[in-house]
Parts: C-alpha cells; structure tokens; sequence
C-alpha cells in the first residue's frame, strides 16, 4: 500500500490577506470604541460627582451661616417688656427657621443621608429653643406655635383616641399661609392652575372631608385632618404632615415629613426618601394621582422620573438595624387604583378657601 503523501503547498488553500487585515483592524478600532466609551462614563461619573459635592458644599456653607444668625437671634433677646417687640422678635426667629427648613427641603434630592439627618435635627433643635424661649420671655398662652392639651394619650386603646400632641412647634407659615381650614363632611376642591404663584398652602382642622388640589403649590402643610381623603397634584418643595388619623393621602413632593400620623395610607412620588416620626400603623404605595395636565405640571416640579422612594422610608424613632414595625408597603390588592379628579368649578366651599 502506497504512503499517503501530505498535499503539496500548492494544494493549501491560500490565505486571504485581506479577511485576515480586516478583522484585525475591527478588533483595534472595537477596542479603541471601547476605551473611548469607558473614558467618557468615566469622565460623566466623575463630572457628576463633582457637581453633586459643589452643591452639598455650597448648602452646607449657607446652612451654617443661618444656622449661625438664628442661634445669634435666640441668644440676644432684646431686654424690654413691650410684648409687641418681643412677639416680632420671636415671629422672626421663626420665620428664619422656616427659611431654613425649605432650603433643606429644596437641597434634600442632592444631599448625602447623613447630611439630610443631620440638618433637620439641626433644625428641630431650633424649633425647641425657640419654644423654651417663648416661655421664658412670654407667657404662654399669649404666644404658642401649637395647641396645647392637657390630655395625654394612651397607645393602648383604639383609633379613636386623640393623636398625642406634638413635641414640635408648628411653623408660623402654617397659621398665615393661603389654605382650608375648619371644615368638616364636605368636597372641597382648588385649581391653582389659574394663579401665576402659590406659595405655601394649608389644610387645617379637617374632619371627614375629600380635598382635591389641582396644579402646583410651592409647599403644602397638614396639620390634623382626620377621616380625609386628600388628592393634590405635585408640590414644588416640601410636605410637611402633623397629627393625621385614619385619613388617605395621594401627594407628590420633593420631601415629604410626616409626624403623629395613626392608620393612614400614602400614596406617593417623592424625591428624597419619605420621614415618618411618632407614626403607627402607616402604609405606602405608589403616585396614583390623574388630571388633565397633571404630566406638565409633574415635570414643572421636577418629578416626572419616578425614583421608587415612596417605599424607602425612614423612621427617625427607630434606630435599630430591623425594619421599622411603624410602617409598612401597602399590598397591592388593597390598594385604590388610579384616581381620576378634575375641576369642578368653584364649590361654595372653594370659595370660602382663606387667602386665595
């Protein structure tokens, strides 16, 4: 039997030069695509960074600087027994803290956790220096930022039961600002839509009622509603809620704080991670809020990206590494869908809204 020859090089098939230049110079010009791309997330991240320390920077130079004022403010009390200048004296101080307390809210999105915890107790601690203040210097019931009570409550019994009076004094803007108040077993509805500017707005001492807010205010505050239902549409900068039970709250904001709140459900967008102090029995869910318009005024507040933190909630009461018991995310199968609301025109509850 003949030995198999191996073929000649003739026989080979002949290498194309041209394929084999080609690959290689896609595999260059993919890696140099490569680096380019890397370089430039690179230089995004960073330039990102940057920004986002620049501006926790410069908050945190105007913050200490206020700080600083209102401490200043506090401590050098003018020495006369004209209450009328003492009462204008505290209304500033006051007013200062309020001022702070936006800026924190305006700068919330951007600032580090600790940042955030750190400023607002800051400012918590003004409020009770300005209480202490206001006793000594006036008698109490001449000058309060809450309504006293005598009675103090029992975690014990049901739902029934007054919601424990808070520790905080409520803000001066809350008594003066635009609002509803006093109202109970009524529809009550407002479209800011027609208005160049609202500022702050208030809904107040509600008992039984549906509110239905349209359009953009730039801060909302609640202060003890009880058995509601509140729809409104995106607010520009901070929620502030005190003393709510077994109400429904559909709100969009860039902070959201909710104090001595019992039985309630929030359905939410909101930039930076909802508070909850002194709460029980709270749940979360979703924005479900829609108006004509509702998507042009949500991108005019900054809040047409949902960032998922209606259900990173932080409870200031509760620092043990466990999950809080005070909330929890509400299930979807007793959740109350998508909320339709429109205008209605002026209701003669609307048209007894204060200041508007």
């Amino acid at each position: 039997m003949e030995e198999e020859l191996p073929p000649l090089q003739s026989d080979l098939p002949s290498p194309n030069p041209a394929s084999s230049i080609d690959a290689t110079l896609q595999k260059k010009h993919q890696a140099m695509l490569d680096r380019l791309s890397n370089r430039h997330q690179s230089r995004q991240k960073t330039a990102t960074t940057s920004t986002t320390i620049d501006s926790t920077a410069s908050f945190l130079s105007t913050f200490t600087e206020s700080k600083r004022s209102i401490e200043s403010q506090l401590k050098n009390s003018p020495n006369t027994p004209d209450p009328t200048l003492l009462k204008s004296h505290l209304a500033n101080i006051s007013s200062s803290i309020s001022s702070l307390e936006k800026l924190v809210a305006e700068s919330s999105y951007f600032l580090p956790s600790y940042e955030l915890r750190s400023s607002l107790k800051c400012i918590e601690n003004l409020k009770q220096s300005l209480e202490n203040l206001n006793s000594q210097i006036l008698p109490k019931k001449k000058f309060s930022f809450k309504n006293k009570s005598t009675s103090k409550p029992n975690p014990g019994n049901s739902n029934t039961n007054p919601i424990p009076p808070n520790p905080y004094h409520i803000p001066q803007s809350i008594r003066d600002s635009p609002g509803i108040r006093n109202k109970e077993n009524q529809t009550l509805s407002k479209n800011f839509k027609n208005f160049k500017e609202i500022g702050e707005f208030t809904l107040s001492d509600l008992d039984s009622c549906e509110v239905r807010l349209i359009g953009c205010v730039n801060a909302l505050f609640v202060n003890r509603l009880r058995n509601c239902r509140v729809y409104t549409g995106p607010v520009i900068g901070s929620i502030l809620l005190e003393e709510v039970e077994n109400c429904v709250f559909v709100l969009a904001s860039h902070q959201i704080r909710i104090h001595y709140a019992k039985s309630c459900d929030f359905y939410l967008r909101v930039r930076s991670r909802p508070i909850i102090e002194d709460c029980g029995g709270v749940r979360f869910a979703p924005y479900c809020l829609s108006y004509v318009g509702i998507e042009e005024d949500l991108t005019k507040a900054g809040l047409e990206e949902e960032k998922e933190n209606w259900g990173n909630v932080d409870d200031f009461k509760w620092l043990r590494a466990l999950k809080s018991p005070n909330w929890s995310v509400l299930e979807e199968s007793e959740r109350i869908g998508c909320v339709e609301i429109e205008d209605s025109g002026s209701t003669e509850a609307e048209m007894e809204i204060e200041g508007v």
